[in-house]
Parts: C-alpha cells; structure tokens; sequence
C-alpha cells in the first residue's frame, strides 16, 4: 500500500489551496505519495462546473469562487471541516464511485459516533441526517488522480446556506453537527476521527 501524508492545514484561504490542488495533481507522477489536506476555508461560496448562476441567490459580500469540480453550488466557512483526497485512483484500483462510497461510509462511520443516524442518498451524492444534509461532496479526476473532496458541516454559521440552492436543491435544509450532537463536541475530535474513517474506508494502515 502507498503511503499516505494527512495534513492539517488549519484556516486558509479557498483559491490559494485550490491552486496547490491543481499544481499537486498536475506535477505529481506514479511514485507521488497520496495526501489528505484537512482545513477550514474563511468564507466563500464555491460553484462546480456545471454549477447554474441561478442557484446563487444573493451572494452578498461572499465570494463566488468558479471551481472544476462536480455538483453545483456550496457554501464554505469557519467551523466547517473540510478535507481535499489528492490520491492516486489508478495506483490504489478504485474507480470513482469506489471513492465517493468510501467519502460516504466514512463520514457515516463518524457521525454514528455521536449517535447519529446518517446516510447517503444515491441520487444526491453527500450525507443526510433525517433528510437534511450534514456533508457534501465533490470531486474531480485528472489523469486518473482525484482531488477536491468533502465538507462536513461540524460547528459553524448556517446562515451563508439560505443565501443559495445548496448543491442545486432548492429549499435542501442544512444541518451541522452542533445542532444535532447534546454533549462535547471538539473541532480537532472530529478531525481525527474523519482521518481515522478515511484511512480504513480507502485501505490505508493505520498510523
């Protein structure tokens, strides 16, 4: 099994990083060990290739950031956990949808820690609890290595949501972590636990 870099990126910019995204994928080779950026983004509402204007409903003093990957438009801000897959398809043998499974089960694996009952929904890629929609996904493949990723909703401002038709989906309610989870609920916690999920789901050894 090839080796796997998970880094904590902290609070950093959204364009900056998916410059380091695209430069990463594109000066890679076969000998590149995958990585597994985990961060939080300042906010910013970000739209997916095929992602319609219409969906961003009043932007307001948000940046739209025009992105290659998939789905429509989604919101980014403090509080809310994202991590970026910059893995190898070809080398590790999965396919696409092998991936967003793995992306799926993993946050699945997390949430049911703190008791929550989730799962995806085959005809919208992303992760719901009680029909309301708790993580979203995102992906693109270039020369068979993926990047973009995962945002789970852990402990941040809904409010930028109604602010558009989250993944395309007008009147999709978003929910987070905070209002769903009665005890402690730790940023860093559920960082570690998303990386332990990501790392059994995709094949990696534990570290």
């Amino acid at each position: 099994m090839p080796e796997l870099y998970v880094r904590a990126l902290g609070l950093v910019e959204y364009q900056p990083t998916l410059d380091a995204m695209r430069r990463f994928t594109d000066e890679r080779n076969a000998n590149t060990p995958d990585e597994i950026w985990l961060l939080q983004h300042p906010p910013v509402f970000t739209q997916g290739q095929a992602g319609k204007a219409e969906h961003v409903l009043a932007a307001g003093d948000i940046p739209v950031v025009q992105a290659e990957r998939g789905g429509q438009v989604t919101y980014h801000g403090p509080g809310q956990l994202v991590a970026y897959l910059l893995l190898d398809l070809r080398r590790l043998g999965l396919g696409v949808r092998d991936l967003v499974t793995a992306m799926e089960q993993a946050l699945v694996d997390v949430l049911r820690q703190y008791d929550l009952d989730a799962a995806p929904k085959p005809d919208a890629p992303g992760v719901y609890v009680a029909g309301n929609k708790i993580a979203s996904l995102g992906l693109r493949v270039r020369r068979g290595c993926s990047f973009h990723g995962l945002a789970l909703n852990v402990d941040m401002d809904m409010e930028p949501f109604q602010r558009i038709n989250p993944c395309g989906y007008a009147g999709l309610r978003m929910v987070q972590m905070r209002e769903l989870v009665a005890g402690t609920l730790l940023f860093e916690t559920v960082e570690q636990q998303l990386t332990q999920a990501l790392r059994e789901r995709l094949g990696y050894s534990l570290v």
